[in-house]
């Protein structure tokens, strides 16, 4: 996927098309504007300058919006602010914030710490972030989790739930006898995850027919499911496109996907305490009701995220 950076000072009311353009086809090069020169090249390894907050995003549509709202709570506190979005999978953003590139970046606390320590199996939330200082590069910080969690899960078309008479109530082992026979989708980086096809063939013994790259969840992904292109995909919880397209979302007993609690990420020397102050206030207030429902204002009501942010951070009383 083309890296992107969206710069915030030239938006327009276009932009949330703009947006769903970059999300689905992920063709455009970085743009920048006269006072957003940092965030030209999201990959650049410069720090960021001197009082400036940089805050990044992965390559899909949440990490964008959350981003967003971290970025806005900070600049509510006079905190000066750039932004490098889209920027790619954890492989990469994870050494952009350990070299200073990138200052605060939103996170998913079981995925990180499976990206830090393979083996790791938490039991709580705590245990998650205790796992994760462990292992964590010392320049950064993990702030405190929101109850908002979105998880990582393995959803089936309509078509491929009514064949093998899969429900909610299934879980991801019922597909052992069958995945030899259907095509999954996901992020060219699900392929080689613990928290992707190796897990699913270790803990769940699933071997699938073949594996598609496409997206994070995104709309390549759900659009091939509902295509029947893919018939089973790694999809994300809070995805108001689940219900709307009928996918069966299963059930994961053996806790592949764990804990999944919306974190910030931190540059600890580049944030002020009342940067962290204020993105543990956002925390305080964000939980996965709520985050399901700004997902859908953007993905399905075509909403500009930033705006969709600055009106949650001032319903919330962030702003």
């Amino acid at each position: 996927m083309t890296n992107v950076t969206i710069a915030r000072s030239t938006r327009t009311t276009t932009t949330s098309a703009v947006f769903l353009l970059v999300v689905a086809a992920a063709a455009l090069t970085g743009c920048g504007s006269s006072n957003d020169s940092d965030a030209k090249d999201p990959l650049k390894g410069d720090t960021a300058k001197a009082g400036t907050v940089v805050v990044g995003s992965n390559n899909f549509p949440e990490s964008i919006l959350l981003a967003d709202i971290y970025g806005e709570a900070l600049k509510s506190k006079g905190i000066k602010v750039s932004y490098k979005l889209n920027i790619g999978s954890r492989e990469t953003t994870y050494g952009l914030i350990k070299n200073g590139t990138i200052t605060v970046l939103p996170e998913y606390n079981g995925a990180l710490l499976a990206y830090l320590d393979a083996k790791a199996a938490p039991k709580s939330v705590d245990e998650t972030n205790q796992a994760i200082s462990a292992k964590l590069d010392p320049k950064l910080s993990l702030l405190v989790p929101s109850e908002a969690q979105d998880k990582d899960a393995i959803a089936v078309n309509e078509e491929t739930a009514k064949k093998y008479n899969l429900t909610a109530k299934s879980n991801i082992s019922d597909l052992a006898d069958v995945a030899k026979d259907m095509v999954v989708g996901g992020s060219p980086e699900f392929q080689t995850r613990q928290q992707g096809l190796k897990g699913l063939k270790s803990l769940y013994g699933l071997d699938f027919k073949s594996f598609k790259a496409l997206d994070a969840g995104g709309p390549l992904t759900v659009t091939a499911l509902q295509k029947n292109n893919i018939q089973a995909a790694d999809v994300f919880t809070t995805d108001p496109g689940i219900g709307k397209n009928k996918f069966v979302v299963l059930q994961d007993p053996k806790n592949l996907f764990g804990f999944e609690n919306v974190t910030p990420l931190t540059f600890r020397s580049g944030l002020p305490a009342a940067g962290v102050s204020v993105l543990n206030d956002v925390s305080s207030k964000l939980d996965t009701d709520t985050l399901v429902k700004l997902n859908g204002d953007v993905q399905n009501g075509n909403k500009d995220p930033l705006d969709v942010a600055k009106n949650w951070l001032a319903s919330a009383g962030l702003s």
